[in-house]
């Protein structure tokens, strides 16, 4: 995965909600918008990338964003059935 590119997106991602004027909001906006629309192994590579590597080049903004929200970012796990 090119993170080069990961990351340009999430700051691409990361300008367009931090001009909502609720800075909440913003950073829970950019986060579920990745959450959504990039596939889950993207999700993991931008984690690894943070842990990693710090978040090198993600604009501050994002970089917190996807800290502040990285728990909702595991893919959900299937309720197992009880058949008893």
């Amino acid at each position: 995965m090119d993170v080069e590119h990961l990351v340009a997106m999430a700051n691409q991602i990361g300008h367009f909600y931090e001009s909502l004027p609720d800075r909440e909001e913003a950073l829970a906006s950019t986060a579920s918008h990745m959450r959504r629309f990039w596939d889950p192994r993207m999700r993991l590579a931008m984690l690894t990338y943070v842990d990693e590597m710090g978040g090198a080049g993600l604009e501050a903004f994002t970089l917190e964003a996807i800290q502040r929200h990285r728990a909702t970012w595991a893919p959900k796990v299937a309720q197992s059935r009880s058949n008893a």
